[in-house]
């Protein structure tokens, strides 16, 4: 799905409006039956109060145009226009007079007026700005804000959150409401899956407003989330008379005294997802506890406790390097050799995203279309401290155009960036930051690589897999309980996962309650 822009719905707005010889406030009238539609379905005319707040741009139009349906269905409704400037937009006019028209009169409230008494049981509409908004609120809209939050009441946003920027980080947390639901117009925003602005957006649902085909078809974006219909074409089905050769041989390099762990965790995830073969290629500490651990590898050594030297005589399909590494001179200097001298495609993580961030020269020696899969930390040691998340996605695509890389930003919505362009994951959860997740999504990639996916359609497929393995198994065991180990076991789960088709409602026997 698509992630649009500010200035591409309004673009798509216009484009419908022209193609399909509508007014802009039909266009309008749609989405306020959107959303009229999809809390009528849940409240049934339950008899809980709505408070509208709206603004007077076309996002409170909205707003005064969902009223008049509430109203007409006999909903207990309290309408509040917030005057915070003198201009209004057209389609806000017309609707505030159909309002009118049906002797709904709003209250009209501006910095000197009261704010009204909301009950932790009734329901805010919030409407007051929209995707256009470019200034912090003033600051007796700011105190309205904080006024709604104490309410406690149940807030329900009309496309966006208020006060939230569309292109930027809000450098007033106050000045923005914070939503348990928003019914987003024909696409979700970017703001709801980063870091600093997600936090507003409790949970969200996307209303078609039958936006004209076209232009959402044509227009190219710098943004896309992924689900399951985005993966499903990437997979690639087995064929009957294939082996274990036909699928790859997946190499692990890593692991150190006391971290060996890391690597047993990769390269199960690798043999799991998929890979034909795989070698782990450790200090020998580790020679015991992975044999023990994964009877299905393959294991190389190296020196009693780190890796000092990185040679072998295999030819992987993929290598996955840095799980445990650890950063002792002789592993940096075994590893800055190793990058020189490679030949084989590559899936960076951990360590070895560290000793890359102190030794920036050995980027330019990277294999073209290598993976880079770093945590917050590892990130900023890569591209440098950032300004807000906006400044930070900046910063990533230059990174990952200058070295010609796949960057995968791990965090709760994954974000993998390639040639300019962004693909946001929504799969996992909050219980998968635990340790050893990142080591088992590196192995996920690797396997996926061996198997014969690209470099972006197995960092885009192997975030899916991954997240949607947290999120099958997080049912059984609960956000604490959730291990890295349990994630490598519901990979098959997330597999088949991929062609379950949704249960449908069984209709009801005459006679049933």
């Amino acid at each position: 799905m698509k992630l649009f822009t500010a200035q591409q719905i309004y673009a798509a707005d216009k484009f419908t409006i022209n193609k399909q010889e509508i007014a802009s406030e039909a266009l309008m009238e749609r989405a306020a039956t959107q959303i009229f539609n999809w809390m009528h379905l849940r409240m049934q005319g339950a008899p809980v109060k709505i408070h509208l707040f709206c603004g007077i741009g076309n996002n409170g139009g909205d707003g005064m145009a969902l009223a008049r349906h509430l109203q007409e269905h006999g909903y207990n409704i309290e309408v509040y226009v917030i005057n915070y400037s003198e201009k209004r937009s057209k389609d806000f006019l017309i609707n505030l007079d159909r309002l009118k028209d049906r002797k709904i009169w709003p209250n009209f409230m501006d910095s000197d007026c009261e704010f009204p008494e909301i009950g932790k049981d009734d329901i805010i509409v919030d409407a007051i700005f929209g995707i256009g908004l470019n200034r912090e609120p003033d600051g007796w809209v700011v105190n309205l804000i904080e006024h709604l939050h104490k309410s406690e009441a149940f807030v329900l946003s009309v496309d966006i959150p208020s006060g939230l920027y569309t292109d930027k980080t809000p450098s007033n947390e106050k000045a923005v409401v914070k939503a348990n639901y928003v019914l987003s117009f024909q696409a979700p925003k970017l703001v709801f899956f980063l870091p600093d602005t997600g936090v507003y957006v409790g949970q969200w649902e996307v209303l078609d407003i039958g936006l004209d085909p076209e232009y959402l078809v044509e227009t190219e974006v710098e943004y896309e989330i992924i689900g399951k219909n985005e993966v499903l074409p990437l997979y690639k089905p087995r064929e009957k008379f294939s082996h274990k050769g036909t699928y790859g041989h997946s190499l692990i390099i890593g692991g150190s005294y006391g971290k060996i762990g890391a690597p047993i965790l990769a390269t199960n995830a690798a043999l799991k997802i998929g890979s034909g073969l795989a070698t782990a290629y450790l200090p020998k500490c580790g020679y015991i506890p992975m044999q023990t651990a994964l009877p299905e590898a393959m294991v190389l050594t190296n020196s009693e406790q780190i890796i000092e030297d990185i040679s072998f005589d295999i030819e992987p399909s993929v290598i996955g390097i840095g799980v445990g590494l650890g950063t002792e001179k002789e592993t940096v200097v075994a590893f800055t050799k190793f990058i020189e001298a490679n030949k084989f495609p590559l899936v960076i993580d951990a360590d070895a995203l560290n000793i890359l961030s102190d030794n920036k020269e050995l980027l330019k020696k990277l294999p073209k279309n290598s993976i880079l899969t770093p945590h917050p930390k590892e990130l900023e040691r890569l591209i440098g401290e950032w300004k807000g998340d906006f400044d930070k996605l900046k910063k990533a695509k230059a990174f990952s155009e200058k070295y010609a890389c796949v960057l995968v930003i791990k965090g709760a919505n994954t974000i993998v960036l390639f040639k300019g362009k962004g693909y946001v994951n929504t799969t996992g959860n909050p219980g998968m930051a635990t340790a050893g997740s990142g080591d088992v999504l590196t192995g996920i990639i690797t396997g996926l690589l061996a198997q014969g996916y690209d470099a972006l359609g197995a960092s885009i497929f192997g975030v899916y897999l991954h997240g949607r393995a947290g999120d099958i198994v997080v049912e059984q065991v609960g956000y604490q309980s959730l291990m890295a180990s349990d994630i490598v076991a519901a990979l098959g789960d997330a597999y088949i996962d991929l062609f379950k088709v949704p249960e449908q409602p069984q209709p009801q026997q005459e006679g049933e309650e």
